[in-house]
């Protein structure tokens, strides 16, 4: 099983540094996501600063961009990379599409599948030489000049994945991606119940190659005050992944579904305090893993065996480097122990 640290860097400047340290510390890959920067600028850098880690959108948004401005990013990082670079897309929700990216929002699921077909039409264009006509309800590329084809590489395009949580987004992954990001918002149970069937229904889903990658929630911390401060910021996550209700499915599937519309009205009123009280214990340690590094990464070996074939720790905090570390460690030393090849695959 592949495990994977996120790159969260205070700026470009920070990335080599951290970049190399991560694969250096036995990480297989890296990630960045749509959060305060771009997510792949800084993959760039670490290509450069990097030999053996794939790099990896774990997402970049979709339809913040089109198409074409996803190919050409994609192409560059894996050809800078050496075939290392993992293409991770998600569609975000409503409100962010339209309110801050000011794109425009309309069936989802039918729009992903359409823009992983026109990506895959475009890197076709590019590597085969094949004529770029993909005309779609949503896209239409039909225009490419060799002024505009970028040149060949060996490793040719590189992969792509896409996040969902719900069944109608998990099913277009299981049929057109090469690999899914489970949302950090999930439980070891819906995803044995509920995702993982999904994704086996689809064409792509079924084969043994297609990859599942979890970046599970962890709070925890060189000592004991950090780990408060680490436990407190996961709960506000939680608190606003619970709000959405994109992502009641996983709520309601352990019958906490009255909780989001609770959770929903309070973020619009701003209380962002009464919405992380609303988090209980039984709640946050259904979602994420608390604790020392040792004891986080004997539980994530625990949480993922048999169901992925890579994990990450995800944590909306900034921790040191050696955090990270000894989960590894720990989590690795556990996973010797335990059968972690999935379960139920095809």
């Amino acid at each position: 099983m592949k495990v994977d640290a996120p790159l969260v860097a205070a700026g470009l400047r920070d990335v080599p540094a951290i970049a190399t340290g991560v694969e250096a510390d036995g990480f297989d890959g890296l990630y960045t996501f749509e959060g305060p920067r771009d997510p792949f600028l800084r993959l760039m850098l670490a290509a450069e600063h990097t030999h053996t880690l794939e790099l990896m959108t774990a997402v970049a948004i979709a339809f913040a961009r089109n198409p074409m401005t996803v190919a050409n990013l994609a192409w560059d990082l894996n050809a800078a990379s050496r075939g290392r670079a993992i293409i991770g897309l998600g569609s975000q929700i409503r409100p962010h599409i339209e309110k801050r990216f000011a794109m425009t929002w309309s069936d989802p699921p039918a729009r992903m599948r359409e823009f992983v077909g026109a990506l895959r039409a475009i890197f076709s264009c590019w590597s085969e030489g094949a004529p770029l006509q993909f005309d779609g309800t949503y896209y239409r590329h039909t225009l490419m000049t060799p002024f505009f084809t970028p040149e060949r590489v060996p490793c040719g395009p590189p992969p792509i994945f896409l996040a969902g949580v719900g069944p109608a987004m998990t099913r277009v992954a299981g049929d057109v991606a090469d690999g899914f990001f489970v949302h950090p918002f999930s439980t070891p149970d819906y995803l044995r119940t509920r995702t993982l069937p999904t994704l086996r229904t689809g064409a792509r889903g079924k084969h043994h190659d297609f990859e599942i990658a979890w970046p599970v929630m962890i709070a925890t911390g060189v000592d004991e005050e950090a780990r408060i401060a680490a436990e407190n910021a996961t709960r506000a996550q939680i608190a606003f992944y619970a709000s959405t209700p994109a992502y009641r499915p996983v709520l309601e599937h352990h019958d906490r579904g009255a909780l989001q519309p609770e959770l929903h009205v309070l973020s619009k009123q701003g209380d962002w305090n009464a919405m992380v009280s609303v988090v209980d214990d039984e709640l946050f340690d259904l979602i994420a893993i608390r604790g020392t590094p040792a004891e986080c990464g004997h539980e994530l070996a625990r949480r993922a065996a048999g169901l992925v074939t890579r994990v990450a720790t995800n944590a909306p905090y900034v921790a040191p480097p050696t955090v990270w570390t000894e989960v590894l460690k720990a989590f690795r030393e556990h996973a010797d122990e335990t059968d972690l090849s999935p379960t139920g695959a095809p």
